[in-house]
């Protein structure tokens, strides 16, 4: 095998499905949401700021790894409060822009993905503390 390829399958993340299953969720969700006739618009502005922020998180955390202890703990401070602060704004936006079930809908979108995203973060924080110390 040559070598280009056995540093992408050693740097490929076998967990990833699992990492970002809260993603895969608000995706597969959508046609359902317009089958029972949600409200379609909190439902697409909740998911969007939800993997806006998602995107956002993994892209500071890559940059908050490659940094020093002090810095990467105010890349990822700063980036909790921003996010939130985002997903906040979007809720409020699509809220009185539109109607309130589609604010009610963006919310509720939110914390099924932010429990989604909780319950895995946990279930694969002692799994990746193990690969760290191997």
């Amino acid at each position: 095998m040559p070598e280009s390829t056995s540093n992408a399958l050693r740097l490929a993340d076998p967990l990833a499905p699992v990492r970002y299953l809260d993603v895969i969720l608000i995706v597969l969700a959508a046609p359902f949401v317009v089958l029972l006739e949600l409200p379609v618009l909190g439902y697409a502005v909740g998911a969007a700021v939800w993997i806006v922020q998602r995107v956002l998180e993994a892209a500071l955390e890559h940059s908050a790894r490659r940094s020093d202890v002090r810095r990467a703990i105010g890349v990822k401070v700063g980036s909790m409060i921003g996010r939130t602060w985002l997903i906040g704004i979007g809720i409020l936006a699509v809220g009185l822009a539109a109607e309130r079930e589609d604010g009610f809908t963006a919310a509720i979108v939110c914390l099924a993905a932010y429990t989604v995203h909780l319950a895995t973060t946990l279930i694969l924080r002692p799994l990746e503390r193990n690969t760290e110390q191997a």
